[in-house]
């Protein structure tokens, strides 16, 4: 497999995962404190994910790259 193959697939499962992570903090943090319904905690736990990706995914990518070609 080519490294940056390699990287790219290693960098997707870093920023997808933290990205996860993020979204689920998000959810259950407003199932324990607010009286939201399911469509807005839905749609924030969505939100709170794209996000997220669009700012790791640029600085994931690089760093990953690196090590593996490092």
């Amino acid at each position: 497999m080519p490294t940056t193959h390699r990287a790219a697939i290693i960098s997707a499962n870093i920023y997808a995962g933290v990205s996860l992570g993020a979204a689920s903090t998000f959810l259950l943090v407003t199932a324990l404190t607010g009286d939201y319904g399911w469509v807005p905690r839905l749609g924030g736990a969505v939100w709170v994910f794209v996000l997220s990706m669009i700012i790791l995914m640029p600085v994931v990518i690089p760093r990953v790259k690196k090590r593996v070609a490092g």
